[in-house]
């Protein structure tokens, strides 16, 4: 690792009393499927590469055990592999007018060799020559201009504009098969044809006609002869056109083009094309005349086809975050990998077991395997969002909170509906707890009520309404004798209830958007956190505060758990880091630095094994508890 980054990275863990070790990362449940060709099949034949937030996620196929390449310090915008298999590249987003680095890799030691940095903004694509010489980038749509690299010196060899002022930006680009000094590059009304001048330091385009045809180019792909190419396009059809004359020598299909549009391209070597498209089908066209062979559906937009050794199997990846295998001979596909695609609310662990976690989203709550980041369940319910989720202590249910106003109950084992709270809150219900003994839920709403709801063996009945707080309640916390419990809310107030007698007991107030509360596990202390980036230390007997912490150093915390024995607790949010705190002390021990989401949630499982993280961009980290001597 680069020391420029490990000094970077002490800083942003730094504002809490001095940053201590890192959490290590075991295992990250999730994948970008929004970046075009951003899956792929590594030339050995036994991992797959794909980008997930700031790192680039490497995988056995064989055993499905993941390392990770650290040192982007924003989200990975594109990833290439040499066709020798040896190097890596990815390139990165970072913000108006800063540079955005490309990262150049050794796959075998995953180590970072180099830094090269001249683009702004964004690095739109990336692009080995043969023979590992060169590598060309083309920056993002602010940046607009393409730069050759030497790989042995590790230093810019030259650039240029990469689409000429009347045409739109070039957005992909591809190497020749078998010279290291052609390329192409392609997009909004332009395909052009690179030949490098390496005595003179220049790159030369040539511009290729394509008639009348006026398209945008979304993916190129190179013969391995490097006679022709073929791109693929917007408008659902493909174009092949010749690399010497440049000019364009067929396209199609002429009648039914792709609906929504031609996305990613695999050339086989029969010369018949697998075309993947914005509606989701996968299909295989015969090199001649572009006529479907075979077809499938699969679900999302198809945004990477990459093929396993000669292309017997392939494999495609969509903007819905899933992973399919695809059996040429068959053209039968399998899922091999899904993930959540919108933010994730909640995480939590069913009582006493760390084999186990669910998390929930839009439309959606699943059930997960830990060891083996498997999804062994989903529960649907289309265009609701699942806010908040808990098993009941028993283990016969999971009840979830819904912005439908809902709270529903499943089986854990099947995902069927057991029962139905209609009208459970006036604007959605944002939080939800259950007592250890399964006989009650206390559910809090976006209107700021808290409801207490006796739960039997075929009856739900409301047994009381709790008006305090004036805004949307975020996080509910009971106490193991069930007679208390602790709301807190996004008015700035978190409530101590007694709920045998429905009284409240005390009122804690901050200049704060509250978004997480845990009792200490002695019950004599809460923890709060919020919009304020402060950890607020409070006496539960009389509401007073006891100590302030600086939580981050920039954006809110938007969770916390704490350990069974309260010695250590974890924060997690917008600055995108996992920190692990000393209870006593107040001291950051560990930091997990990964999510390029801001964390929504987290929880320490039972028995000290794992730290699970959730983030709004769909990903899910599961870091190993760190062992104190």
């Amino acid at each position: 690792m680069a020391p420029a980054y490990t000094a970077r990275r002490g800083a942003m863990a730094a504002p809490a009393g001095g940053a201590g070790g890192e959490l290590e990362l075991q295992a990250a449940i999730g994948f970008n499927g929004h970046i075009l060709s951003g899956l792929i099949c590594h030339p050995d034949k036994e991992h797959v590469l794909y980008p997930l937030g700031c790192t680039v996620v490497i995988q056995d196929m064989a055993n499905g055990k993941q390392t990770f390449l650290h040192g982007h310090t924003n989200n990975v915008s594109c990833v290439v592999v040499s066709k020798s298999g040896m190097l890596v590249a990815s390139g990165q987003v970072t913000f108006m007018g800063f540079k955005a680095d490309i990262i150049l890799w050794d796959f075998k030691k995953e180590e970072l060799l180099a830094r090269l940095s001249l683009h702004k903004g964004r690095i739109e694509g990336l692009a080995f020559s043969p023979n590992d010489l060169y590598l060309v980038s083309l920056g993002g749509q602010d940046d607009g201009s393409v730069v050759v690299w030497s790989i042995p010196k590790r230093e810019a060899v030259c650039g240029s504009p990469a689409s000429a002022r009347s045409a739109g930006n070039a957005t992909v680009l591809a190497f020749s098969r078998c010279r290291d000094e052609m390329f192409v590059t392609a997009g909004n009304g332009t395909i052009r044809v690179w030949e490098l001048d390496l005595k003179n330091r220049k790159i030369r385009p040539t511009e290729c006609q394509t008639g009348q045809l006026k398209r945008v180019i979304t993916c190129v792909k190179m013969a391995d002869d490097d006679s022709y190419f073929y791109v693929g396009t917007s408008s659902g059809d493909v174009l092949k056109l010749n690399t010497k004359n440049k000019l364009m020598s067929d396209y199609g299909p002429q009648k039914e083009k792709f609906s929504m549009g031609v996305t990613a391209l695999l050339l086989l070597k029969t010369g018949d094309l697998i075309v993947g498209t914005g509606g989701g089908i996968v299909a295989l066209c015969k090199g001649s005349n572009y006529k479907v062979m075979k077809k499938i559906q699969i679900q999302g937009t198809v945004t990477s086809l990459t093929h396993r050794g000669q292309g017997h199997q392939f494999f495609a990846g969509t903007n819905e975050s899933q992973i399919y295998r695809i059996n040429y001979t068959e053209f039968k596909e399998e899922l091999i990998a899904a993930c959540h695609n919108e933010a994730i609310h909640d995480i939590v662990f069913p009582l006493g077991t760390s084999d186990l976690f669910a998390t929930c989203s839009k439309n959606d709550i699943r059930v997960w395997h830990t060891p083996e980041n498997r999804e062994l369940l989903r529960i649907v319910i289309p265009n609701m969002t699942c806010r908040a989720i808990e098993f009941m202590s028993d283990g016969r249910s999971i009840i979830s909170a819904w912005n439908d106003g809902k709270i529903r109950a499943f089986l854990p084992e099947t995902g069927r509906l057991m029962y139905v709270i209609d009208h459970a809150h006036s604007l959605g219900v944002t939080a939800i707890a259950a007592t250890s003994n399964c006989r009650r839920i206390i559910s809090g709403g976006g209107e700021g009520q808290v409801r207490v709801w006796e739960i039997g063996e075929r009856t739900r009945k409301l047994e009381e309404v709790l008006k305090e707080h004036i805004s949307a309640v975020s996080c509910i916390k009971i106490k193991k004798n069930d007679r208390e419990c602790v709301t807190a809310s996004l008015d700035g107030t978190c409530i101590i209830w007694d709920i045998v007698r429905f009284t409240r007991n005390q009122m804690i107030l901050a200049n704060t958007l509250f978004q997480c509360v845990c009792y200490h596990p002695e019950e004599y202390q809460i923890i709060t956190s919020g919009t304020d980036r402060r950890i607020g230390y409070w006496e539960v007997f009389d509401g007073s505060a006891i100590r302030e912490l600086e939580g981050s150093a920039s954006g809110s915390i938007n969770g916390m758990d704490i350990t069974s024995d309260g010695t250590y607790f974890v924060t997690g949010g917008d600055d995108h880091l996992v920190k692990m705190w000393d209870y006593n002390e107040g001291e950051v021990t560990h930091v997990g630095v990964g999510h390029s989401g801001n964390i929504t949630r987290l929880k320490i499982s039972p028995g000290n094994k794992y730290i699970v993280s959730v983030s709004a961009d769909g990903a899910i980290l599961r870091w190993r508890y760190p062992h104190f001597h």
